[in-house]
């Protein structure tokens, strides 16, 4: 850590004084590239962090956060608060990442090289960019102006990998301590191929199941010896695939099923197997849950199949935000640094404002998610400095408000 540590080094200008904090003095500017940069040099591909999480407590510190730094399950985790007031604004992301993959980069996949104002790197819009601007956004801001309210970080080392010791966990330990926000921006990349084009206000759930279908096994000749797997798990199967689950909702598309594995193991012509398996996924709205979901899978099972077992696994339940005041305020936020009115939707697969949803409202808002988890990921030096303000404006809106993000001055729906 540089000396007088990462808030210092990432500062572009003299500290203010009079705003006292944590360390007594609060920057004037965080350079939001830089600090990017640093947390991308981080190889903190999940399960490894690698100094990640200790990038951001120096600069949480630095702001006047105070840090708890939390493990469960081997998994190292991140929160910091700065008030105690009301509204309680949350900023949820996390610092791993996924494998650089492919040896095809045009540069360590770790440099985080500036190239024609391009950043590129493991990490640099999934989601360490976003991290970085939101620090930066709070940076900037006189920490006087926010004595009544309260504005924290949760920030995971588990997103990537199977969630179980990361932000599920940081969030029960949240509210058995008091810290549940009354609302909650997720930085995932949200925009498809521009800034502003997006809100996430919710996710479908997800659901898996692996089959496992017993027969008889015997000569392909003697039919009345055997019980075919195969056949019972086809049925099965070709009902799931052509049963319209519903038709969509007002904010959900409609729920889909894929089969995604059908496996025999049988290399043989003239012999019926005694075990036919198959695996298969649910992505639902929220006229489901996981639980009714099992339900229809393991009646359709029972239709066609005698002897089976269904072992499903819930990823996580389809949620909602439905459009308030704070979302209109994150939205307008959006279209005054941008120019671009955002639309809201649910599309796309899943995130960890799926355990948030269950404590606070919750949005998703963060950079152009066009080469996530692929060769050369990157994100624009503009892009960065245009997220940085986006949360700095919705800053600006949401804790002004005069309580718990009941009632916004300016904002409506429509």
């Amino acid at each position: 850590m540089p000396r007088g540590g990462w808030a210092g080094r990432f500062s572009g200008g003299v500290p203010r004084p009079g705003v006292v904090g944590h360390t007594g003095r609060v920057p004037e500017e965080i350079d939001v590239v830089a600090l990017t940069q640093a947390l991308v040099r981080c190889r903190s591909v999940t399960p490894a962090d690698d100094g990640a999480l200790d990038v951001v407590q120096a600069v949480c510190e630095g702001l006047g956060f105070t840090v708890t730094r939390l493990e469960f399950d081997g998994t190292p985790n991140l929160f910091a608060r700065r008030g105690s007031g009301s509204p309680h604004v949350c900023f949820a992301g996390h610092t791993d990442v996924v494998p650089a993959g492919a040896s095809t980069w045009t540069s360590d996949p770790f440099a985080a090289d500036v190239r024609d104002g391009v950043i590129v790197g493991r990490g640099t819009s999934d989601m360490k960019g976003a991290v970085a601007a939101f620090l930066a956004a709070v940076g900037a801001r006189d920490a006087s102006t926010d004595a009544d309210a309260s504005i924290s970080l949760l920030i995971t080392g588990d997103e990537e990998g199977p969630a179980t010791g990361g932000t599920v966990r940081v969030l029960e330990w949240m509210a058995a301590n008091g810290h549940v926000p009354d609302f909650c921006i997720v930085g995932e990349a949200t925009n498809p191929t521009r800034m502003g084009e997006t809100i996430k206000i919710g996710r479908r759930g997800s659901i898996g199941a692996h089959i496992v279908v017993e027969g008889t096994q015997g000569h392909v000749a003697y039919p009345h010896r055997v019980d075919n797997p195969v056949h019972s798990l086809v049925g099965a199967l070709h009902e799931l695939s052509t049963t319209t689950l519903d038709e969509g909702t007002d904010w959900f598309e409609p729920s889909s099923l894929q089969v995604t594995s059908v496996d025999v193991g049988n290399p043989t012509t003239n012999l019926v197997p005694a075990v036919a398996t198959a695996r298969l996924n649910i992505r639902f709205n929220d006229l489901h849950t996981g639980r009714s979901l099992e339900r229809l899978l393991h009646d359709v099972l029972s239709r066609h199949c005698t002897r089976f077992t269904l072992d499903a696994t819930i990823g996580g339940e389809a949620f909602l935000t439905v459009p308030d005041a704070a979302t209109f305020a994150l939205a307008a936020a959006v279209e005054q640094v941008t120019g671009t009115v955002p639309t809201f939707n649910t599309t796309g697969g899943t995130s960890d404002a799926r355990f948030v949803s269950g404590y606070c409202r919750v949005a998703e808002l963060g950079l152009v998610g066009a080469t996530i988890h692929q060769v050369d990921e990157s994100t624009t030096v503009d892009d960065l400095h245009q997220l940085t303000a986006v949360y700095a404006a919705a800053l600006d809106g949401l804790l002004r408000a005069d309580g718990p993000l009941t009632d916004l001055p300016g904002t409506q729906a429509g």
